[in-house]
């Protein structure tokens, strides 16, 4: 699933939400430098906010399509997980990631994290946690059991938060193990953005439950929640909290090599 995201990545870098600037400058003034690491870059989307704020980014993402298209946007990508990717003695003052981390093993990727962190270096994870209105929510879950009963995926209406604080909470632990870090915190941004019907759709479909759905279910879904859409007006105002777990780079010596790092996947 995750190389399914490389599919259509013109469309998942125009629908996909931005960061908050708040984030990124607050991630600025907490590392020593401005040379980013940017794991499971994508399309470039967070990397472009840290180029805006003068900062030098490197991007490592393991599809070949996403990257070109961050290449073309003005994003140097290298091709690999993080786990297998070779930083050639390369140095940072901060790592990344946005809507990735959770691809990588938290304690072999904040291991590895380390080792490429300058002193004082800042390793900072961070997603978007949201709920659209309980008839979207409900519509696309109905839909999505229907066409896919068989799914991985746990489509069930549950409080995005909760789920989105034990992602947090694994990661602080894979930080906490990787043993080379102050104690991690966790940031929190609010803000709102406004949806049309069109504009909804174009996000979901560059979701992992949907890339890889055949086009008949793809759009069963679609119209499902397009008409659930519809039954409130056309469109809808989202709140987003966007988090972050982070920790900056202890003066504990980390061993080189691929101690403790996972094989590629």
């Amino acid at each position: 699933m995750a190389e399914s995201f490389g599919v259509d990545p013109e469309r998942y870098d125009q629908a996909r939400p931005r960061y908050p600037d708040a984030l990124v400058e607050r991630i600025v003034a907490a590392s020593p430098g401005r040379a980013v690491l940017d794991v499971g870059c994508g399309t470039g989307i967070e990397a472009r906010q840290f180029q805006a704020a003068c900062c030098a980014v490197l991007g490592v993402d393991p599809d070949a399509r996403m990257a070109e298209f961050a290449r073309r946007t003005g994003v140097e990508v290298e091709v690999a997980t993080f786990e297998a990717w070779d930083p050639a003695g390369r140095t940072f003052d901060a790592v990344v990631a946005g809507q990735a981390w959770h691809w990588v093993d938290p304690v072999a990727g904040a291991a590895k994290a380390a080792r490429v962190l300058r002193p004082g270096g800042r390793l900072a994870v961070f997603a978007h946690v949201f709920e659209p209105p309980a008839p979207v929510a409900e519509a696309f879950a109905a839909a999505y059991r229907r066409v896919a009963p068989d799914s991985p995926l746990d489509v069930r209406a549950r409080p995005a938060l909760d789920v989105h604080q034990a992602m947090f909470a694994r990661a602080a632990d894979g930080i906490r193990q990787a043993g080379a870090f102050d104690e991690p915190e966790q940031w929190r941004f609010d803000w709102e953005q406004r949806y049309t019907r069109e504009e909804w759709l174009n996000l979901l479909r560059t979701t992992g439950g949907l890339t890889g759905l055949p086009p008949g279910e793809l759009a069963e879904v679609l119209d499902a929640v397009g008409t659930a859409i519809d039954e409130i007006g056309g469109g809808f105002t989202l709140p987003y909290t966007t988090m972050a777990a982070t920790a900056a780079r202890s003066g504990v010596a980390v061993e080189s090599g691929n101690a403790g790092v996972s094989p590629d996947v």
